[in-house]
């Protein structure tokens, strides 16, 4: 159960320890006017498997998105079980390229939805990303969970766990940015 829910113990902790953080406001978030918001900015590690698929997801629903991974190589094709667990969603990641927070490029209105805790505490030591607003993308799931677990090289029934999660947050945040949609 632990391994299709929560990818591992270690996913599991990790989400028991997260929900303090944000009660307490120790979680690095840096909510943003919703209405300056104009590009959804999904943030994980590799940009092959979560923040990957939430970009795709929300180009989808209509909003203006983009990804980057805090440890990857730009250029680098989505994990394969990420693009079957996508699929079966509805939504193609085959064409999805990595690009790295070193070639990221800040734009006015980017909001940025990061997976992890840890994650929100590396894009506010970053110089470039300091006085972006950042959030956790678990907020807009249901049940909350602040923490997302990285699903590469887990169990396949844990990919498509939280790709499902990524999208149903991703449906949440259509309405509570609105000045993030496309024309």
């Amino acid at each position: 159960m632990i391994t299709s829910r929560f990818g591992t113990v270690r996913g599991l902790v990790r989400l028991a320890l997260s929900y303090p953080q944000m009660m307490f406001g120790l979680s690095g978030q840096r909510p943003p006017d919703p209405a300056q918001v104009r590009r959804l900015v999904f943030v994980c590690q590799g940009n092959i498997c979560r923040s990957a698929f939430a970009d795709v997801a929300a180009r989808r629903a209509g909003m203006n998105s983009a990804s980057f991974g805090l440890s990857t190589s730009s250029g680098r094709a989505a994990h394969d079980p990420a693009i079957v667990a996508a699929e079966a969603l509805g939504h193609d990641l085959s064409a999805h390229r990595a690009l790295d927070l070193q070639d990221y490029v800040p734009q006015e209105g980017d909001l940025l939805l990061a997976m992890e805790v840890r994650q929100l505490h590396r894009l506010a030591a970053d110089p470039r990303l300091t006085g972006l607003p950042r959030m956790l993308l678990g907020r807009w799931t249901r049940p909350m969970m602040p923490h997302l677990h990285d699903p590469y090289s887990l169990d396949d029934r844990y990919m498509a766990q939280c790709l499902g999660r990524i999208e149903r947050a991703v449906e949440r945040l259509v309405s509570a940015f609105p000045g993030a949609r496309l024309s």
